[in-house]
Formats: C-alpha cells, sequence, structure tokens
C-alpha cells in the first residue's frame, strides 16, 4: 500500500522552476526521488541511473523531480556532472518534506551494515567518491521514490538499507499503468 501525504504537503512543495507537486501531479505522472545526501556513493549512482532514463522518461510524460537537501547551487552542480538536463528539484535541508513522506534518518545497520559496505566498496560504485560535508546534506538521511498522479502516491519504493539500488525501469513502468 501506498504512503499518504495531505494535498497541502504537495501544494507547498515548490520546485525551483516555481510549480507545486500537487500542479506538477495534475498535468502528467511526478516521478518523485528523495535522494540521500550529495556526497553518498548511492546518491551518485542513482543520478546517473536516472540520468540515463531521462529521456525515456520525458517520452513516456513522467516528470521526473528531485528533492535533496543541499541548496539549489549545489544541487544544480551535481545534477549537471551527472547529465541530468533541465532538472526540476526541490530544496529541504531541514528534511520537513522527507518526513511528511515517512523518511527518516538511517539506523546503523541501514546506514553501515554488511551489504551497504560491500556495495559501497563494490564494483558497481568504484567509480563514485564518497564526501562528507554538511552542506550536502545529513549523511543519515535515508532516501526514497514516490509515483505521484493527480495529487495522489500511487506506488512508493522505501529504502531499506542506504545501499538499496532500486529497479528504476519496474518504477517507471508503474507510471505508466
Amino acid at each position: 500500500m501506498a504512503a499518504f501525504v495531505e494535498p497541502k504537503v504537495l501544494t507547498n512543495m515548490m520546485t525551483n522552476t516555481g510549480k507545486s507537486l500537487m500542479e506538477l501531479s495534475s498535468k502528467k505522472s511526478v516521478f518523485l526521488v528523495f535522494l540521500r545526501h550529495f556526497g553518498c556513493v548511492f546518491c551518485k549512482e542513482a543520478l546517473a541511473d536516472l540520468a540515463e532514463r531521462q529521456e525515456g522518461m520525458k517520452n513516456k510524460n513522467i516528470q521526473l523531480v528531485f528533492v535533496h537537501m543541499g541548496v539549489n547551487g549545489i544541487a544544480e552542480k551535481y545534477f549537471e556532472n551527472f547529465g541530468i538536463k533541465d532538472p526540476i528539484h526541490i530544496s529541504d535541508p531541514e528534511r520537513n518534506f522527507y518526513y511528511e513522506f515517512g523518511l527518516r534518518k538511517g539506523t546503523f545497520t541501514q546506514l553501515y551494515g554488511l551489504s551497504t559496505w560491500f556495495r559501497g566498496f563494490g564494483t558497481d560504485t568504484q567509480k563514485y567518491k564518497l564526501e562528507l560535508s554538511k552542506h550536502l546534506g545529513d549523511s543519515t538521511q535515508m532516501p526514497g521514490i514516490f509515483l505521484l498522479r493527480n495529487g495522489e502516491i500511487v506506488y512508493d519504493y522505501i529504502h531499506k538499507q542506504a545501499s538499496d539500488r532500486p529497479n528504476y525501469d519496474e518504477l517507471i513502468a508503474c507510471c505508466t499503468v
């Protein structure tokens, strides 16, 4: 069962383009990605994965929107570095929207457990450098993905481990149903 968020939350979530999530989701499906901190290797992996799928999402009338904890200037730099074109995003340094969507800080096991260590030092993530800096976001925050349509969450993917790598193609397929 998908999570529920009050409509006023979606109305209050203003993107860098000046449009609310409520407005965007009334026009097309929204693929809403709550990122971990920008210095996280798994966040960087997610940005690279989504950059590869961005054009396909656009062709299916799906709007990709990111929520992050950094300031917009830093976010723009990371989006550009990973090839995200014309990114639509929401800065949430206080993590209020993360909280509204049920995303919390990770436990020790979620953040530093064996599966996270194996993936963090594996071949898939070797090309990404871990960066720790408060201006990149809270390194203990867990990520999540929500698919919105007409102001409602129709599907969610809540990471169990910081290292979880969602099957983005399956999630995108949920948007087109």
